[in-house]
């Protein structure tokens, strides 16, 4: 059973690249392609590159990823590269059999649901194939080495690069088309971002009470939650007060809440959201181990 459990964790991202790399195949084929619309990345400054220069759109995509995919291979390390290999070789593949499926098809020719769709398929394509420690090449790879280096968030770069990517466009194409893009780039990002995070929130909940202690045992005991304990005093009569820390899933919000409650129905319970957590009992496994009163 173990190995299993161990062959699938190392099998699941490989899966989850193949998978982002259909959706986006599917995007840019159904939406983006019959639509028109300027599109960000390594293709639109392709597009540039040879109505300036007239080097062919194939050639300057091509060696653009060579040269991002040694800085990723330099700056982000070896299996960034060869995730982002397979993800490189997937994506034409892929591209390839959606055109021979769909031929001329296209779903709508409204430009605008288009722009939409083909924002929301990229951006959650994008998100699942960097959640998986890789991208799709090109234009990917600079907003993930500045989030490295500088912490800067990866939708964020990919918004600015690519609106200036169709500000360019705009020399030699359509005003409908430029404001399109960009209609495009605002979703793509926003549904990338979403999907980084997807899965990973939770919630923050700190209890200021007297009676920190039964509520400290009720959650570890009830809610199997670690709990962090923080002295407090109160502003207004500086009393001595202890705050009950802990993180939980969002459905575990209102059990804690009531539980809170019922011990000390005078405590003041604070929610917050907290957009990821990472340590055991979350990102790995947890260690149970005996509390002092038990041994």
């Amino acid at each position: 059973m173990e190995k299993v459990k161990s062959l699938w964790q190392k099998c699941f991202p490989f899966l989850c690249i193949i998978f982002g790399n259909i959706i986006y195949a599917l995007a840019i084929k159904l939406f983006v392609l019959p639509s028109g619309i300027a599109l960000g990345g390594t293709t639109g400054i392709a597009l540039i590159v040879e109505y300036f220069f007239h080097i062919p759109i194939s050639a300057f995509v091509l060696v653009f990823n060579i040269v991002m995919l040694c800085v990723g291979y330099f700056i982000l390390g070896k299996a960034f590269a060869m995730t982002t290999i397979l993800s490189s070789f997937c994506y034409p593949v892929f591209l390839e059999i959606s055109n021979r499926i769909f031929g001329d098809y296209y779903l709508t020719d409204d430009v605008l649901l288009c722009s939409v769709l083909g924002g929301v398929g990229i951006g959650f394509a994008l998100g699942l194939v960097i959640r998986s420690g890789a991208s799709t090449g090109g234009m990917d790879i600079p907003p993930l080495v500045l989030n490295k280096l500088f912490h800067i968030p990866v939708s964020t770069t990919l918004y600015a690069l690519d609106f200036v990517v169709v500000i360019f466009l705009a020399l030699f194409k359509s005003m409908d088309l430029i404001l399109y893009g960009i209609v495009f780039t605002f979703v793509y990002t926003f549904f990338l971002d979403k999907t980084l995070v997807l899965g990973k929130s939770r919630t923050e909940i700190k209890i200021v009470t007297r009676k920190a202690t039964e509520i400290t045992n009720a959650i570890l005991d009830k809610i199997d939650r670690g709990v962090t304990l923080l002295h407090a005093e109160t502003g207004y009569k500086h009393y001595e007060t202890e705050v009950v820390m802990s993180i939980v899933s969002n459905r575990e919000i209102a059990k804690v809440e009531r539980l809170a409650h019922s011990i000390d129905p005078k405590c003041f319970v604070i929610i917050s959201r907290v957009s990821e957590v990472r340590g055991r009992g979350f990102s790995s496994a947890r260690k149970y181990k005996k509390r002092p009163e038990e041994m």
